[in-house]
This record gives C-alpha cells, sequence and structure tokens, in this order.
C-alpha cells in the first residue's frame, strides 16, 4: 500500500495521512481503498482532493466501507475512493 494525503477540496491545510490502494487507473476511471493513519472518521461525499505517493492529484468522493472498523478502541476506518477528475 501506498502512502499519500487526503485534502478536503475547501482547505488544503487540513491533510490528513493515508494509506491506499489504487486498484484501476484509467484516465476517466479509478478507484480504490484507504485507510486514515490519523483515525478520526470523516464525512462520506465529494470535495476530496487525493495525493499519491508520486505526488499526482486527483478529485474524489470517498464511500465508507460500512462495518469496517479496524481497532475497537479509536475506530479507524476503511474507505473507497472513485476519481471524479483526472490524476494530474
Amino acid at each position: 500500500m501506498g502512502v499519500g494525503k487526503l485534502y478536503t477540496s475547501s482547505c488544503e491545510d487540513s491533510a490528513v495521512t493515508v494509506s491506499y490502494r489504487l486498484h484501476d487507473e484509467i484516465p476517466t476511471n479509478w478507484w480504490g481503498e484507504l485507510i486514515l493513519l490519523e483515525c478520526r472518521r470523516i464525512n462520506d461525499g465529494a470535495g476530496y482532493i487525493i495525493e499519491l505517493e508520486d505526488k499526482r492529484r486527483g478529485n474524489c468522493y470517498l464511500r465508507n466501507q460500512v462495518g469496517q472498523s479496524l481497532s475497537k478502541v479509536v475506530p479507524c476506518y476503511r474507505y473507497n475512493f472513485t476519481g471524479t477528475s483526472s490524476l494530474n
């Protein structure tokens, strides 16, 4: 898994470090899954920018994998992401 950053599209100062796996990468259709390394919950939906290890960025939509908490003490959630723009 790669390590990248997840930003809200409205504020690039609020980066969250993520571990991600890119499953498919077609210029108009890319998707994968990620885990927040800072163990905090974020909202599902659009409005996020993911930055990959190779510094490429793209807008994406997040969806929580229901019931996929990785830790019982401090919940760490697994998310699916789907690209809504090209990776640049």
